[in-house]
C-alpha cells in the first residue's frame, strides 16, 4: 500500500495540474476571506491613506475583468509555450527526459500563480454591487460609506496578485529557455545522479564486493510494467513478522510482467497472505523514476551522449559534456563501498537482500553503453579516456582502476576500426600517456 502512495506521490511531483489546482483553492478561499473583511468594515483603514484612491463599482469591476482576462490568456500562453518547449527538448534529447522537465518546479508555480490570480480575480468580481444596485444585506450595505459595495482591500490584493503575476511571467520568459539548454539539461541530471550516490553510499574509502543472496522459494509478479518503487520498510517488516529472508531478484526500474520473480522466500512457509503482503511492496507502471534507481540517471546521460554523437546529429561536445558528468559520478562510486542497497537504513540486510550491483556494473552501464559511439569521433574518444582519467584519481582499488583501463583499451580498440591515418596515430599516442599516467595513480 505505501509502495502505490509513493508511486502515486511520484505522479503528482510530475504533473502541471496539482500546483494549479492547489493554487485555485486557495485563491478562492483568500478572496472569500477578504470580501468577508470587506463587508464586516476591517477594510476602513484604507481610506487612511489617499494615495491609494478608493474604487467605485465600476472601475472595480472593469480592473477585475482585465485582470481575470489577461491572466487566463497568460496561463494558455504559458502552457503552450511550455508544451513547446517540452516538446523540443524531449525531441532533442530524448523521450526519456519528458519527465525532468514535468518534474520543473519552475514551470508549476509560474502556471499555478497565473490560474490562482484568475480565480481570485473572478470570486471578487461576483461581489462588486453598483451604485444603483440593493445590497444583499444590511451588514453589507454598512460595509462601505460608497454607494454600492466596492471591496476595497480584495481589489488592493487582485491588483497585488497582478504586479505579482507580471513578475513571474518575467520570471518564466527567463526559465523556460535557460531550462532546456542543454547544459543546463545534463548539470541538473548529473548534480541529482551524484547526490544520489553519496546518499546511497555514504561510506567512503572501503571497497567490498556485494554479498550472496539467499535462495529459496520465489513469489513472481501478477502486474505489469516497470517497477517504479520497492517499500524496502514493508518487505523488512514482513520478513521480521515471518522470521523469513527475502532476497528481491529485481531492481527498481526493471520490467515486470507475470512469472517473473520479484524475490526468493527462505527460512519460512510459503502462504497466500505473505504472497499478498510481498507483492504490496512492490509498485509497477509504464515509466521508470529516478527514485531508488541510479541506473536511471545514468541511461539519461549516456542517451544523450548517443543521440549526439549519432551521424544525424554529429555534435561530439554534448557527447563531452555528458561524459564530463557521467565520469563525475563514476569517481563518486569508485571512492565508495558499493555493498548496499537502496533506502538501507531503514531495513536489515539479513532479512531483506537486495540485488546488489559492483563498480563494473555502473562503468558498463554509463561508458560501456557510450564507448562504441565514442570510438567514432576523435575527439569524443579523446574525452572518453580524459574521463576515465579523472574518474581513477578517486579509486583506492586496484581492481577498479583495472576497470577504467580495460574501458579505455576496449574504446580503442573499436576506434582503430573507425578511425584511420593521423586520428588512429593521435588516439594510439593518447592511449599511450593514458597507460602511463593511470599507472602514476596505481
Amino acid at each position: 500500500m505505501i509502495a502505490r502512495v509513493r508511486s502515486i506521490l511520484l505522479s503528482i511531483n510530475a504533473s502541471y495540474w496539482f500546483f494549479p489546482a492547489l493554487f485555485s483553492i486557495i485563491a478562492a478561499i483568500a478572496a472569500l476571506a477578504t470580501v468577508y473583511l470587506d463587508r464586516n468594515g476591517a477594510a476602513e483603514w484604507l481610506q487612511q491613506f489617499a494615495w491609494l484612491h478608493p474604487s467605485r463599482p465600476e472601475g472595480a469591476r472593469v480592473t477585475l475583468s482585465v485582470i481575470a482576462g489577461s491572466m487566463i490568456g497568460v496561463a494558455s500562453t504559458v502552457f503552450s509555450i511550455t508544451i513547446a518547449a517540452v516538446a523540443y527538448a524531449s525531441g532533442n534529447y530524448g523521450p526519456r527526459l519528458l519527465t525532468n522537465f514535468m518534474e520543473d518546479r519552475g514551470n508549476q508555480l509560474s502556471l499555478g500563480v497565473f490560474i490562482a490570480t484568475f480565480t481570485y480575480s473572478l470570486m471578487v468580481l461576483r461581489t462588486v454591487r453598483g451604485e444603483d444596485e440593493r445590497a444583499a444585506s444590511a451588514v453589507e450595505e454598512a460595509a462601505t460609506s460608497l454607494p454600492g459595495f466596492t471591496p476595497q482591500l480584495s481589489l488592493l490584493v487582485a491588483m497585488s496578485l497582478a504586479i505579482f503575476s507580471v513578475a513571474v511571467l518575467v520570471y518564466f520568459l527567463h526559465h523556460i529557455p535557460a531550462s532546456i539548454r542543454i547544459n543546463t539539461v545534463l548539470q541538473g541530471i548529473g548534480e541529482r545522479l551524484i547526490a544520489d550516490i553519496r546518499s546511497r553510499y555514504p561510506t567512503d574509502s572501503e571497497e567490498r564486493d556485494p554479498r550472496e543472496q539467499v535462495g529459496g522459494e520465489p513469489v513472481c509478479a501478477t502486474a505489469i510494467g516497470y517497477v517504479k518503487i520497492i517499500n524496502f520498510d514493508g518487505l523488512n517488516d514482513v520478513a521480521k513478522k515471518h522470521e523469513a529472508t527475502i532476497a528481491l531478484k529485481v531492481r527498481t526500474g526493471d520490467f515486470i510482467h507475470p512469472d517473473v520473480p520479484l524475490i526468493e522466500l527462505a527460512n519460512a512457509e510459503m502462504s497466500d497472505k505473505i504472497v499478498s503482503e510481498i507483492r504490496e511492496c512492490f509498485s509497477a507502471g509504464g515509466t521508470r523514476t529516478a527514485t531508488q534507481d541510479l541506473e536511471y540517471l545514468i541511461d539519461e546521460l549516456a542517451e544523450i551522449a548517443l543521440r549526439a554523437l549519432s551521424p544525424g546529429i554529429n555534435d561530439p561536445f554534448t557527447a563531452i559534456t555528458a561524459m564530463h558528468w557521467a565520469g563525475a559520478a563514476m569517481a563518486e562510486l569508485a571512492r565508495r563501498d558499493l555493498d548496499r542497497g537502496p533506502e538501507q537504513e531503514d531495513y536489515d540486510w539479513e532479512r531483506v537482500q537486495p540485488l546488489s550491483d559492483d563498480f563494473d556494473h555502473y562503468l558498463q552501464r554509463s561508458f560501456g553503453v557510450i564507448r562504441t559511439a565514442a570510438a567514432t569521433n576523435l575527439i569524443a574518444a579523446d574525452k572518453f579516456l580524459d574521463c576515465l582519467y579523472a574518474a581513477g584519481t578517486s579509486c583506492q582499488s586496484d581492481k577498479r582502476l583495472a576497470m577504467l583501463v580495460a574501458e579505455g583499451d576496449k574504446m580503442v580498440e573499436l576506434a582503430r576500426t573507425e578511425l584511420k591515418g593521423p586520428s588512429i596515430e593521435a588516439l594510439e599516442a593518447r592511449l599511450y600517456d593514458f597507460h602511463k599516467t593511470m599507472k602514476k595513480i596505481a
